[in-house]
């Protein structure tokens, strides 16, 4: 019972702080997010602690804290996603190596 309404809860809570996003990267990590809440977690305390212990702004948090997990959230994302990431991108799409992380 309560995992369908942490679910429903967190989608929430990701819609109110998405809702300047463009629509298809809200879909994309909203879409992540259900896929693997476990991992979004992790970044959701790691960033709220960032925030606390550091008075840093959420762009700075989550700077700090996303690197970190970028390889499990490339795992969570299916073939399309990566392809729509890559066209979102534009002139960056060269920067990805096939595993995820990107190339400097």
């Amino acid at each position: 019972m309560f995992g369908n309404l942490k679910s429903f809860a967190m989608r929430k809570l990701l819609e109110r702080q998405l809702k300047d996003a463009p629509p298809e990267q809200r879909e994309m990590i909203t879409a992540l997010m259900e896929k693997n809440p476990a991992v979004f977690e992790k970044i959701a305390k790691e960033m709220q602690a960032e925030l606390k212990n550091n008075g840093n702004n959420q762009t700075a948090a989550a700077m700090k804290v996303l690197p970190k997990y970028q390889k499990e959230i490339m795992e969570a994302m299916t073939p399309e996603m990566k392809q729509k990431l890559v066209q979102m991108h534009g002139g960056t799409a060269g920067r990805f190596n096939p595993n995820g992380s990107i190339r400097r």
